[in-house]
């Protein structure tokens, strides 16, 4: 007798039902998950060409590798793309409004405000100052939506709500550039679960309209084109967010798109040496982008 392996599944998930809420059921099956295949990725040459301290982690479906992956860097403006989602959750949430209007005052300014600069004395909206954060870095345009949300406790309370207990959220711009101990620090292989979590997983928090909005500006982002975009395939689009502090760290984190195979998460944090050029840690992101794609079978 021949047996319908569609009838099978259909039943076992009924069995499975009828022990277990629907939620339990979703866990169930997300823990059953095998985990990732642990690739190598050895960049101790690239660190030793050019010094200094460089953490990378890259993943896709059931794939991932790592190079000091859960050690700790300061993240500098990285951070500004999960502040946009901090926010667009608020939205989500009717806690937040893309249209409301706030003012921008001197006493905002701080160095870097190429959007906010322009505004004093007028007004931007919530969706206007997202867009500045992410697209062109705009540091009043971050500590603004960080106080309209409530302050660092509620940023903290975000990573916390999408599963990550590790990320350090201890100043504003922009004190947090400037590495101290573990204030404001990530470790690589955490971003990449942040950046899945968010932008790859099927039951990510964000709505479409969310997702679509923030892919939008980390894809237009005119920053860094040296860095993870240099080390991309032609033709391959990049959603990214950029992160450079004073002293060394120079960052770049976001997804890597390739036509016809599943998004690549990456995150690359590279704390230089002070005599090098920007150009030069642009390069090393470059290269380490490179050499993690060559990892997962790309090129």
């Amino acid at each position: 007798m021949h047996t319908n392996r569609r009838a099978l599944m259909i039943g076992a998930g009924a069995l499975a039902l009828g022990g277990m809420t629907l939620g339990a059921c979703a866990r169930a099956v997300k823990q059953a998950t095998p985990d990732p295949i642990v690739l190598d990725l050895d960049l101790s040459a690239l660190e030793a060409r050019h010094g200094g301290r460089l953490g990378v982690s890259v993943a896709t479906e059931g794939l991932r590798a790592a190079w000091r992956g859960d050690e700790r860097f300061v993240y500098c403006s990285t951070f500004k793309m999960y502040l946009a989602a901090a926010i667009l959750l608020r939205v989500q949430a009717g806690q937040e409004r893309l249209d409301r209007a706030i003012p921008v005052t001197q006493a905002d300014m701080i160095f870097h405000a190429p959007v906010t600069e322009p505004a004093v004395g007028s007004t931007l909206t919530i969706e206007q100052l997202m867009k500045g954060t992410v697209e062109v870095s705009d540091n009043p345009a971050a500590n603004i939506l960080i106080r309209e949300m409530g302050g660092l406790d509620a940023l903290r309370a975000f990573y916390r709500g999408i599963g990550d207990d590790s990320t350090r959220v201890d100043r504003l711009e922009p004190e947090l550039n400037v590495a101290e101990g573990d204030k404001d620090t990530i470790t690589p292989d955490q971003s990449v679960r942040n950046i899945q979590r968010l932008l790859v997983d099927a039951d990510t928090p964000l709505s479409p309209e969310s997702k679509a909005l923030l892919m939008r500006w980390l894809v237009d982002s005119p920053s860094g084109p040296g860095r993870i975009k240099a080390g991309a395939p032609a033709g391959w689009t990049v959603a990214h967010k950029t992160g450079t502090g004073g002293g060394g760290p120079v960052n770049d984190i976001g997804l890597i798109l390739p036509p016809n195979s599943a998004p690549i998460a990456i995150a690359v944090y590279f704390h230089a040496t002070k005599d090098s050029t920007n150009a030069q840690r642009e390069a090393v992101i470059a290269d380490a982008t490179r050499q993690a794609l060559k990892a997962l079978g790309h090129g």
